[in-house]
Protein backbone atom coordinates (compact mmCIF):
# COMPACT_ATOMS: atom_id res chain seq x y z
CA UNK A 1 0.00 0.00 0.00
CA UNK A 2 2.12 3.06 -1.69
CA UNK A 3 1.42 5.86 -2.40
CA UNK A 4 2.86 8.99 -4.19
CA UNK A 5 -0.15 11.85 -4.11
CA UNK A 6 0.22 15.27 -2.66
CA UNK A 7 -1.32 15.77 0.34
CA UNK A 8 -3.81 18.33 -1.67
CA UNK A 9 -4.90 15.67 -4.10
CA UNK A 10 -5.13 13.18 -1.32
CA UNK A 11 -7.79 15.78 0.72
CA UNK A 12 -9.91 16.62 -2.70
CA UNK A 13 -9.94 12.75 -3.62
CA UNK A 14 -11.40 12.30 0.10
CA UNK A 15 -13.85 15.02 -0.02
CA UNK A 16 -15.37 13.96 -3.49
CA UNK A 17 -15.88 10.52 -2.10
CA UNK A 18 -16.94 11.60 0.83
CA UNK A 19 -20.05 13.20 -1.56
CA UNK A 20 -20.25 10.51 -3.82
CA UNK A 21 -21.37 8.14 -1.02
CA UNK A 22 -24.03 10.46 -0.09
CA UNK A 23 -25.37 11.36 -3.57
CA UNK A 24 -25.69 7.57 -3.88
CA UNK A 25 -28.22 7.25 -1.32
CA UNK A 26 -30.10 10.90 -2.83
CA UNK A 27 -33.02 9.70 -4.88
CA UNK A 28 -33.59 7.03 -1.93
CA UNK A 29 -36.37 7.51 0.46
CA UNK A 30 -35.62 7.53 4.54
CA UNK A 31 -37.62 3.99 4.20
CA UNK A 32 -35.23 2.91 0.98
CA UNK A 33 -32.26 3.29 3.68
CA UNK A 34 -33.27 0.85 6.43
CA UNK A 35 -34.47 -2.22 4.56
CA UNK A 36 -32.58 -5.39 3.87
CA UNK A 37 -33.79 -8.11 1.99
CA UNK A 38 -31.62 -11.41 2.62
CA UNK A 39 -28.25 -12.29 4.50
CA UNK A 40 -25.88 -10.73 1.16
CA UNK A 41 -26.62 -7.17 1.81
CA UNK A 42 -27.05 -4.33 4.24
CA UNK A 43 -29.21 -1.46 4.15
CA UNK A 44 -27.80 2.16 3.30
CA UNK A 45 -27.86 3.53 6.36
CA UNK A 46 -25.60 0.96 8.03
CA UNK A 47 -23.28 1.32 4.68
CA UNK A 48 -23.12 5.29 5.67
CA UNK A 49 -22.11 4.17 9.13
CA UNK A 50 -20.02 1.63 8.47
CA UNK A 51 -17.60 3.56 6.30
CA UNK A 52 -17.43 6.15 8.75
CA UNK A 53 -16.62 4.07 11.51
CA UNK A 54 -14.27 2.71 9.47
CA UNK A 55 -12.90 5.92 8.55
CA UNK A 56 -13.12 6.96 12.16
CA UNK A 57 -11.00 4.30 13.65
CA UNK A 58 -8.41 3.38 11.12
CA UNK A 59 -7.43 7.29 10.29
CA UNK A 60 -8.46 9.06 13.75
CA UNK A 61 -8.45 6.49 16.41
CA UNK A 62 -4.61 4.68 15.45
CA UNK A 63 -3.03 8.18 14.83
CA UNK A 64 -4.10 10.11 18.06
CA UNK A 65 -4.69 7.20 21.28
CA UNK A 66 -6.19 10.08 22.88
CA UNK A 67 -8.82 10.83 20.34
CA UNK A 68 -12.28 10.10 21.88
CA UNK A 69 -14.65 8.49 19.65
CA UNK A 70 -18.00 9.89 18.51
CA UNK A 71 -19.89 6.80 20.34
CA UNK A 72 -18.14 3.98 21.85
CA UNK A 73 -21.58 1.71 20.87
CA UNK A 74 -20.61 2.15 16.95
CA UNK A 75 -17.95 -0.72 17.72
CA UNK A 76 -20.13 -2.80 17.78
CA UNK A 77 -22.94 -1.52 15.51
CA UNK A 78 -21.31 -0.78 12.64
CA UNK A 79 -18.31 -3.17 12.97
CA UNK A 80 -18.31 -5.70 9.87
CA UNK A 81 -15.96 -8.44 10.86
CA UNK A 82 -12.99 -7.24 12.60
CA UNK A 83 -12.80 -9.78 15.27
CA UNK A 84 -9.51 -8.41 16.59
CA UNK A 85 -11.76 -5.30 17.50
CA UNK A 86 -14.57 -7.00 19.52
CA UNK A 87 -17.79 -8.21 18.51
CA UNK A 88 -19.99 -7.00 15.74
CA UNK A 89 -24.01 -6.62 14.85
CA UNK A 90 -24.97 -10.11 13.41
CA UNK A 91 -25.15 -8.59 9.77
CA UNK A 92 -28.32 -10.21 8.95
CA UNK A 93 -30.21 -8.09 11.40
CA UNK A 94 -28.77 -4.69 10.18
CA UNK A 95 -32.40 -3.87 8.92
CA UNK A 96 -33.80 -5.08 12.24
CA UNK A 97 -33.07 -2.27 13.82
CA UNK A 98 -34.50 1.59 14.01
CA UNK A 99 -31.68 3.52 15.74
CA UNK A 100 -29.29 5.53 15.06
CA UNK A 101 -31.34 6.94 12.30
CA UNK A 102 -30.69 8.63 9.11
CA UNK A 103 -30.22 11.80 10.23
CA UNK A 104 -27.98 10.70 13.28
CA UNK A 105 -25.99 8.80 11.14
CA UNK A 106 -25.73 12.15 8.36
CA UNK A 107 -24.34 13.66 11.28
CA UNK A 108 -21.79 11.34 12.67
CA UNK A 109 -20.73 11.14 8.85
CA UNK A 110 -20.15 15.63 8.89
CA UNK A 111 -18.56 15.06 12.29
CA UNK A 112 -15.90 12.35 11.10
CA UNK A 113 -15.41 14.19 7.85
CA UNK A 114 -14.44 17.60 9.62
CA UNK A 115 -12.33 15.88 11.76
CA UNK A 116 -10.12 14.45 9.01
CA UNK A 117 -10.00 17.44 7.29
CA UNK A 118 -8.94 19.60 10.53
CA UNK A 119 -6.14 16.68 10.64
CA UNK A 120 -5.14 15.91 6.94
CA UNK A 121 -2.48 18.83 6.60
CA UNK A 122 -0.07 17.84 9.56
CA UNK A 123 -0.81 13.54 8.06
CA UNK A 124 2.73 11.99 8.04
CA UNK A 125 3.14 9.25 5.49
CA UNK A 126 1.77 6.52 7.44
CA UNK A 127 -1.34 8.63 8.44
CA UNK A 128 -1.55 9.26 4.65
CA UNK A 129 -1.79 5.17 3.87
CA UNK A 130 -4.11 5.01 6.13
CA UNK A 131 -6.48 7.35 5.17
CA UNK A 132 -6.03 6.13 1.20
CA UNK A 133 -6.94 2.79 3.02
CA UNK A 134 -10.32 4.81 4.27
CA UNK A 135 -10.78 6.20 0.90
CA UNK A 136 -10.94 3.13 -1.26
CA UNK A 137 -12.61 0.88 1.48
CA UNK A 138 -15.49 3.75 0.78
CA UNK A 139 -15.62 3.59 -2.63
CA UNK A 140 -16.06 -0.46 -2.57
CA UNK A 141 -19.23 0.48 -0.58
CA UNK A 142 -20.09 2.63 -3.00
CA UNK A 143 -20.74 -0.44 -5.31
CA UNK A 144 -22.11 -2.17 -2.65
CA UNK A 145 -24.66 -0.10 -2.35
CA UNK A 146 -25.46 0.11 -5.39
CA UNK A 147 -25.79 -3.59 -5.59
CA UNK A 148 -27.77 -4.10 -2.77
CA UNK A 149 -30.19 -1.02 -3.93
CA UNK A 150 -30.65 -3.21 -6.25
CA UNK A 151 -31.36 -6.34 -4.45
CA UNK A 152 -33.68 -4.90 -2.27
CA UNK A 153 -36.02 -2.80 -5.06
CA UNK A 154 -36.18 -6.10 -6.92
CA UNK A 155 -37.52 -8.19 -4.21
CA UNK A 156 -40.45 -5.27 -4.18
CA UNK A 157 -43.61 -6.31 -6.57
CA UNK A 158 -43.82 -2.55 -7.43
CA UNK A 159 -40.12 -3.24 -9.70
CA UNK A 160 -39.61 0.52 -8.89
CA UNK A 161 -36.55 1.93 -10.47
CA UNK A 162 -33.24 3.41 -8.21
CA UNK A 163 -33.04 6.26 -10.67
CA UNK A 164 -33.83 6.92 -14.47
CA UNK A 165 -30.20 7.97 -16.04
CA UNK A 166 -30.33 5.96 -19.64
CA UNK A 167 -32.26 4.84 -22.12
CA UNK A 168 -31.68 1.41 -23.38
CA UNK A 169 -29.61 0.57 -26.68
CA UNK A 170 -29.89 -1.79 -28.23
CA UNK A 171 -26.39 -2.01 -29.58
CA UNK A 172 -26.10 -4.19 -33.11
CA UNK A 173 -24.44 -8.15 -33.20
CA UNK A 174 -20.91 -8.22 -32.86
CA UNK A 175 -18.88 -11.28 -33.79
CA UNK A 176 -16.69 -13.19 -30.91
CA UNK A 177 -12.72 -12.66 -31.92
CA UNK A 178 -10.15 -13.93 -29.70
CA UNK A 179 -6.31 -12.55 -28.95
CA UNK A 180 -3.80 -15.34 -28.93
CA UNK A 181 -0.59 -15.10 -26.37
CA UNK A 182 2.39 -17.29 -26.92
CA UNK A 183 3.88 -18.72 -23.50
CA UNK A 184 6.47 -16.98 -21.64
CA UNK A 185 7.37 -15.98 -17.78
CA UNK A 186 5.53 -13.11 -17.21
CA UNK A 187 5.25 -10.38 -14.34
CA UNK A 188 2.01 -10.22 -12.51
CA UNK A 189 0.73 -8.02 -9.85
CA UNK A 190 1.14 -4.31 -8.85
CA UNK A 191 4.28 -2.47 -9.45
CA UNK A 192 3.29 1.19 -9.33
CA UNK A 193 3.73 3.85 -6.70
CA UNK A 194 -0.38 4.92 -6.60
CA UNK A 195 -2.09 3.20 -3.78
CA UNK A 196 -2.62 -0.69 -4.01
CA UNK A 197 -4.48 -3.40 -1.48
CA UNK A 198 -2.47 -5.39 0.13
CA UNK A 199 -3.28 -8.79 -1.96
CA UNK A 200 -2.29 -6.89 -5.00
CA UNK A 201 1.47 -7.16 -3.91
CA UNK A 202 3.96 -8.48 -4.28
CA UNK A 203 4.78 -8.08 -8.28
CA UNK A 204 5.99 -11.49 -9.40
CA UNK A 205 6.76 -13.87 -12.44
CA UNK A 206 4.72 -16.54 -13.38
CA UNK A 207 4.78 -18.99 -16.14
CA UNK A 208 1.59 -18.60 -18.60
CA UNK A 209 1.19 -21.14 -21.24
CA UNK A 210 0.01 -20.13 -24.13
CA UNK A 211 -3.92 -19.12 -24.55
CA UNK A 212 -6.45 -17.47 -26.21
CA UNK A 213 -9.05 -15.30 -24.99
CA UNK A 214 -12.05 -13.14 -25.83
CA UNK A 215 -12.27 -9.68 -27.10
CA UNK A 216 -15.46 -8.88 -25.57
CA UNK A 217 -17.94 -10.16 -22.51
CA UNK A 218 -20.89 -13.02 -23.28
CA UNK A 219 -23.99 -11.35 -24.05
CA UNK A 220 -27.27 -12.22 -23.13
CA UNK A 221 -28.22 -13.48 -26.54
CA UNK A 222 -25.36 -15.89 -26.21
CA UNK A 223 -26.33 -17.04 -23.01
CA UNK A 224 -30.09 -17.39 -24.13
CA UNK A 225 -29.00 -20.06 -26.49
CA UNK A 226 -27.34 -22.00 -23.70
CA UNK A 227 -30.56 -21.81 -21.73
CA UNK A 228 -32.71 -22.57 -24.62
CA UNK A 229 -30.32 -25.94 -25.21
CA UNK A 230 -31.10 -26.81 -21.39
CA UNK A 231 -28.51 -25.89 -19.91
CA UNK A 232 -29.09 -25.18 -16.43
CA UNK A 233 -30.63 -29.36 -16.67
CA UNK A 234 -27.53 -30.83 -17.69
CA UNK A 235 -25.31 -32.20 -15.30
CA UNK A 236 -22.30 -32.60 -17.57
CA UNK A 237 -21.50 -29.04 -18.37
CA UNK A 238 -21.83 -28.59 -14.47
CA UNK A 239 -19.34 -28.68 -11.47
CA UNK A 240 -20.85 -30.80 -8.99
CA UNK A 241 -21.32 -28.22 -6.33
CA UNK A 242 -22.46 -25.93 -8.67
CA UNK A 243 -25.54 -28.39 -10.01
CA UNK A 244 -26.00 -28.80 -6.94
CA UNK A 245 -26.96 -25.05 -6.13
CA UNK A 246 -28.43 -24.37 -9.02
CA UNK A 247 -31.08 -27.56 -8.13
CA UNK A 248 -31.66 -26.51 -5.14
CA UNK A 249 -32.19 -22.77 -5.10
CA UNK A 250 -34.00 -23.51 -9.09
CA UNK A 251 -31.55 -21.47 -11.00
CA UNK A 252 -33.26 -20.93 -14.86
CA UNK A 253 -31.18 -17.68 -16.04
CA UNK A 254 -29.56 -15.30 -14.47
CA UNK A 255 -30.36 -12.76 -11.05
CA UNK A 256 -33.28 -10.34 -12.44
CA UNK A 257 -34.35 -12.26 -15.39
CA UNK A 258 -38.42 -13.03 -15.65
CA UNK A 259 -40.80 -14.39 -18.19
CA UNK A 260 -43.67 -11.87 -18.97
CA UNK A 261 -45.75 -13.09 -21.50
CA UNK A 262 -43.28 -15.33 -22.73
CA UNK A 263 -40.86 -13.21 -23.30
CA UNK A 264 -37.49 -12.67 -21.05
CA UNK A 265 -37.62 -9.40 -19.03
CA UNK A 266 -34.54 -8.11 -16.57
CA UNK A 267 -35.00 -6.01 -13.68
CA UNK A 268 -32.21 -3.22 -13.98
CA UNK A 269 -31.49 0.08 -11.48
CA UNK A 270 -33.20 1.75 -14.56
CA UNK A 271 -36.09 -0.35 -14.52
CA UNK A 272 -37.88 -3.32 -16.06
CA UNK A 273 -36.98 -3.88 -19.41
CA UNK A 274 -36.27 -6.27 -22.54
CA UNK A 275 -33.23 -8.59 -22.20
CA UNK A 276 -30.82 -7.06 -24.58
CA UNK A 277 -29.40 -9.74 -26.31
CA UNK A 278 -26.08 -7.62 -27.40
CA UNK A 279 -25.99 -6.58 -24.00
CA UNK A 280 -23.00 -8.05 -21.30
CA UNK A 281 -25.11 -10.77 -19.68
CA UNK A 282 -24.88 -10.27 -15.79
CA UNK A 283 -25.40 -11.37 -12.16
CA UNK A 284 -23.86 -14.48 -13.24
CA UNK A 285 -22.21 -16.48 -10.40
CA UNK A 286 -18.98 -18.81 -10.89
CA UNK A 287 -21.08 -22.00 -11.60
CA UNK A 288 -23.16 -20.77 -14.42
CA UNK A 289 -19.86 -18.57 -15.94
CA UNK A 290 -17.96 -22.25 -15.58
CA UNK A 291 -21.40 -24.02 -16.98
CA UNK A 292 -21.59 -21.72 -20.27
CA UNK A 293 -18.34 -21.72 -21.10
CA UNK A 294 -18.18 -25.97 -20.74
CA UNK A 295 -21.06 -25.80 -22.96
CA UNK A 296 -19.34 -23.45 -25.38
CA UNK A 297 -16.60 -25.77 -25.46
CA UNK A 298 -14.33 -23.05 -23.73
CA UNK A 299 -12.88 -22.41 -20.38
CA UNK A 300 -12.39 -19.45 -17.85
CA UNK A 301 -9.60 -17.71 -18.02
CA UNK A 302 -7.52 -17.85 -15.27
CA UNK A 303 -6.59 -14.74 -13.44
CA UNK A 304 -3.17 -14.39 -14.40
CA UNK A 305 -4.03 -15.18 -18.22
CA UNK A 306 -6.83 -11.91 -17.71
CA UNK A 307 -3.63 -9.89 -16.20
CA UNK A 308 -1.75 -10.72 -19.32
CA UNK A 309 -4.29 -9.89 -21.66
CA UNK A 310 -5.27 -6.53 -20.46
CA UNK A 311 -2.73 -5.35 -17.67
CA UNK A 312 -2.28 -2.30 -19.70
CA UNK A 313 -5.44 -0.74 -19.86
CA UNK A 314 -6.47 1.89 -18.13
CA UNK A 315 -10.18 2.82 -16.98
CA UNK A 316 -10.77 6.05 -19.51
CA UNK A 317 -13.44 7.97 -20.69
CA UNK A 318 -15.19 5.15 -22.75
CA UNK A 319 -15.29 2.90 -19.90
CA UNK A 320 -18.77 2.10 -18.90
CA UNK A 321 -17.99 2.91 -14.80
CA UNK A 322 -19.90 4.85 -11.87
CA UNK A 323 -19.12 8.23 -13.28
CA UNK A 324 -20.65 7.41 -16.73
CA UNK A 325 -23.92 7.48 -14.60
CA UNK A 326 -25.63 4.13 -16.92
CA UNK A 327 -26.29 2.03 -14.22
CA UNK A 328 -26.10 -0.96 -16.51
CA UNK A 329 -23.95 -2.98 -18.94
CA UNK A 330 -23.75 -1.58 -22.03
CA UNK A 331 -23.08 -3.40 -25.64
CA UNK A 332 -19.66 -3.93 -27.00
CA UNK A 333 -19.37 -1.19 -29.61
CA UNK A 334 -16.09 -3.15 -31.66
CA UNK A 335 -13.18 -1.60 -29.97
CA UNK A 336 -11.72 -2.21 -26.67
CA UNK A 337 -11.92 -4.98 -24.91
CA UNK A 338 -14.38 -4.25 -22.20
CA UNK A 339 -11.49 -5.31 -19.78
CA UNK A 340 -11.89 -2.27 -16.93
CA UNK A 341 -15.73 -1.64 -18.25
CA UNK A 342 -19.49 -2.86 -17.52
CA UNK A 343 -19.31 -5.76 -15.17
CA UNK A 344 -16.22 -8.00 -13.20
CA UNK A 345 -15.12 -10.97 -14.78
CA UNK A 346 -15.13 -14.58 -12.95
CA UNK A 347 -11.83 -16.45 -13.51
CA UNK A 348 -10.94 -19.76 -12.70
CA UNK A 349 -8.58 -18.58 -10.08
CA UNK A 350 -8.92 -19.15 -6.75
CA UNK A 351 -8.20 -16.52 -4.18
CA UNK A 352 -5.33 -17.48 -2.72
CA UNK A 353 -2.18 -14.63 -1.75
CA UNK A 354 0.72 -14.50 -4.16
CA UNK A 355 3.96 -15.50 -2.93
CA UNK A 356 5.94 -13.59 -0.64
CA UNK A 357 2.16 -11.36 0.08
CA UNK A 358 1.29 -10.62 3.87
CA UNK A 359 -1.60 -8.90 5.76
CA UNK A 360 -0.90 -5.12 6.48
CA UNK A 361 -0.09 -5.16 10.44
CA UNK A 362 -2.86 -5.03 12.83
CA UNK A 363 -6.48 -5.01 12.86
CA UNK A 364 -6.43 -3.97 9.23
CA UNK A 365 -4.81 -7.27 8.51
CA UNK A 366 -8.26 -8.36 8.43
CA UNK A 367 -9.03 -6.65 5.58
CA UNK A 368 -8.15 -9.14 2.82
CA UNK A 369 -6.19 -12.22 3.61
CA UNK A 370 -8.21 -14.09 5.94
CA UNK A 371 -10.66 -14.56 3.12
CA UNK A 372 -8.82 -16.39 1.29
CA UNK A 373 -10.41 -19.52 1.21
CA UNK A 374 -13.79 -21.02 -0.86
CA UNK A 375 -13.78 -18.02 -3.04
CA UNK A 376 -12.90 -17.20 -6.90
CA UNK A 377 -11.30 -14.13 -8.16
CA UNK A 378 -12.68 -11.29 -10.58
CA UNK A 379 -11.07 -9.37 -12.56
CA UNK A 380 -11.54 -5.87 -14.40
CA UNK A 381 -14.49 -3.58 -13.23
CA UNK A 382 -18.17 -2.71 -13.50
CA UNK A 383 -20.80 0.34 -13.98
CA UNK A 384 -20.65 0.51 -10.12
CA UNK A 385 -16.81 0.94 -9.78
CA UNK A 386 -15.48 4.37 -9.20
CA UNK A 387 -13.31 5.25 -12.25
CA UNK A 388 -10.33 6.61 -9.70
CA UNK A 389 -10.92 2.97 -8.41
CA UNK A 390 -10.20 0.87 -10.97
CA UNK A 391 -7.00 -0.75 -12.59
CA UNK A 392 -6.05 -4.07 -13.91
CA UNK A 393 -4.14 -5.77 -11.04
CA UNK A 394 -7.30 -5.28 -8.70
CA UNK A 395 -8.94 -8.82 -7.30
CA UNK A 396 -12.31 -8.50 -6.36
CA UNK A 397 -13.14 -11.94 -5.17
CA UNK A 398 -16.87 -13.50 -4.17
CA UNK A 399 -18.08 -17.14 -3.35
CA UNK A 400 -18.72 -19.45 -6.35
CA UNK A 401 -22.88 -18.71 -5.58
CA UNK A 402 -22.51 -15.26 -5.72
CA UNK A 403 -25.26 -13.62 -7.74
CA UNK A 404 -25.85 -10.67 -6.92
CA UNK A 405 -22.79 -8.77 -7.68
CA UNK A 406 -22.18 -7.08 -10.79
CA UNK A 407 -20.49 -9.95 -12.51
CA UNK A 408 -20.07 -11.10 -16.03
CA UNK A 409 -17.37 -13.46 -18.01
CA UNK A 410 -15.64 -13.82 -20.83
CA UNK A 411 -14.34 -16.90 -22.40
CA UNK A 412 -10.56 -18.27 -23.10
CA UNK A 413 -8.93 -21.40 -24.23
CA UNK A 414 -5.62 -23.20 -24.62
CA UNK A 415 -3.61 -22.05 -27.43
Amino acid sequence: MTQDMTMDSIAKLFNETRKNTEDIVKPLSIEDMTIQWGNDVSPMRWHLGHTTWFLERVALRNRHRDYEPYRKEYDYLFNSYYESIGDSFPKDLRGNISRPGVKEVMEYRKYVTGKINDAIESMNEQDQNLLLLCINHEQQHQELMLMDIKYNFFHNPLKIPYEKRSEQKSGAKQTLHFKDFEAGLKEIGYGGKGFAFDNEVPRHKEFVDSFRISDRLVTCGEYMQFIDDGGYEKPLFWLSDGFTTAMKEKWNAPLYWFKESGEWKIFTLNGVKGVNPAEPVSHVSFYEAYAYAKWADMRLPTESEWEVAFGKEEPGESCNLMESGNLEPLPYKGSGYQALSDLWQWTSSAYLPYHGSKPLPGEIGEYNHKFMSNQMVLRGASYGTPRSHARSTYRNYYHPDTRWAFSGFRLASDL
